[in-house]
């Protein structure tokens, strides 16, 4: 399962059109919309965590690209104080990518930032609070 945070920016002349219902019919995606602004006739934005099939997950953002959506990936991050993290393994329990697994034999909790989705699951689960949410300052467009 493939995951990402996405801002979408739909444009007036597109803002009617149910574009985002089309990802799950057409392309098989699931979404969990964290933050909407869309309004009749007026630019629309729209923040997302979209999942799916790598393949069809940009299938499905090219399909919002040519429909005239700008995209751009979300600006935040998780990351974990190292020296305070007593890896005691709650946060792995909760994370649906697997970017935060046991290692073993050493009974180790590895962070992946690479398989993060900025869920902040374990934001939350971490009785020792080392996991936290952090803006990223750039933007790009898919």
């Amino acid at each position: 399962m493939y995951s990402k945070m996405l801002v979408l920016r739909f444009p007036s002349e597109v803002v009617h059109k149910p574009l985002v219902c089309h990802l799950v019919k057409e392309y098989d995606l699931t979404f969990n919309i964290l933050n909407a602004e869309v309004l009749p006739r007026k630019e629309g934005i729209l923040v997302l965590e979209l999942y799916g099939e790598r393949k069809k997950f940009k299938q499905g953002v090219q399909y919002l690209k040519d429909q005239g959506v700008l995209i751009k990936t979300a600006g935040q991050e998780v990351r974990r104080n190292e020296k305070q993290c007593t890896h005691c393994g709650a946060c792995t329990a909760v994370c649906p990518t697997s970017a935060l697994a046991v290692k073993r034999p050493e009974m180790t909790v590895a962070f992946d930032q690479k398989k993060c989705s900025v869920c902040e699951l374990c934001v939350t689960a971490c009785p020792t609070r080392v996991m936290k949410v952090r803006p990223i300052n750039k933007m790009f467009f898919e």
